[in-house]
């Protein structure tokens, strides 16, 4: 397959989407955005305001064990707990993928005219991630809970994905991360029953994470259809075995002992759950037909993604 250049992905280039857009014109738009809409977390949220009695720290709806036979005999307070730690843990979760992402930016950008727009879009948005690793850390600091890393498996398999990853399978998993959080957070947000806290800290990555899912959608397109056919299917692959270790990881098994459970009896609810099913499809629903339509989603790595859970 021939490589096509960057001339001719600026000429006419289309996908089942459509025209792909001008890079610069994208970037230019997006710094424009950025300039207008970025939040200092330390300023902007009342981090020393008490938590509100009775309220949740993420939706009743999206807490893993919701309406499974172990959630009925639960006390009220005790799924609220569990709803904390959950947050604290996807928190944590949150602050490990934002720091795989900003390296397979910097790499991305690592031979690229600084000069650009899209190069400074880029270092824009690792200005982004790093306030919300920040913001993360300090709100797990602030509801008392324990950081809760990923299993040292995900670890060095992070390790691995950022050494090998091409440039298509960079911003597939980056989408991957983004999107299905996303689609929580703007549950959470506007949701009053949860945190005011919670609430602030999901309304500013929902906003900010909104001009990083266009980047990464923009590049995708270009990167599936002018990267050599190796790379695609290389992408394909890849992307489908990210699915099935960030299904997994969407959970840390800790939660339940510190809230008083059994982790084996709970995680074997969440697995029967078709209820958490349903939330995670749906959750990774516009990214899944967005990966289709751009032709990520064919062969093993279709195959992966359903293995994972996230894809039906």
């Amino acid at each position: 397959m021939t490589t096509l250049t960057e001339a001719d992905a600026l000429d006419g280039l289309r996908d089942a989407l459509g025209l792909l857009k001008d890079r610069e014109q994208v970037a230019e738009r997006l710094l424009a955005s950025s300039a207008k809409h970025s939040f200092d977390p330390d300023k902007e949220l009342d981090w020393d305001a008490p938590f509100e009695e009775g309220k949740w720290f993420w939706p009743p709806e999206l807490v893993s064990l919701y309406d499974t036979p172990l959630w009925k005999r639960m006390s009220e307070e005790q799924r609220i707990l569990l709803s904390q730690h959950e947050a604290a843990a996807l928190a944590s979760l949150g602050i490990w993928f934002e720091l795989i992402l900003m390296q397979l930016l910097v790499r991305h950008i690592y031979d690229k005219a600084a000069t650009s727009a899209h190069v400074r879009y880029a270092l824009t948005e690792i200005e982004d991630e790093c306030r919300h690793s920040k913001m993360f850390a300090r709100v797990i600091s602030r509801g008392g809970t324990p950081w809760y890393p990923v299993s040292r498996v995900h670890q060095n398999l992070g390790r691995l994905f950022k050494t090998i990853s091409t440039t298509p399978g960079s911003f597939t998993a980056t989408l991957l991360g983004e999107e299905v959080l996303d689609w929580m957070q703007r549950l959470t947000f506007p949701d009053e029953r949860v945190q005011p806290l919670i609430r602030g800290v999901t309304r500013i990555h929902v906003v900010e994470e909104a001009r990083h899912v266009r980047y990464a959608r923009e590049e995708l397109r270009r990167q599936m259809l002018t990267a050599p056919k190796w790379s695609q299917e290389f992408t394909r692959v890849t992307s489908g075995e990210f699915a099935r270790v960030f299904s997994v990881a969407f959970i840390n098994p800790e939660v339940y002992t510190n809230v008083g459970l059994d982790k084996r009896e709970a995680m074997a609810q969440v697995k029967a759950s078709g209820h958490r099913r349903e939330v995670m499809q749906n959750g990774a629903k516009r990214l899944t037909d967005f990966l289709d339509d751009i032709g990520v989603l064919r062969g093993v790595g279709r195959r992966l993604w359903k293995s994972s859970g996230l894809l039906a």
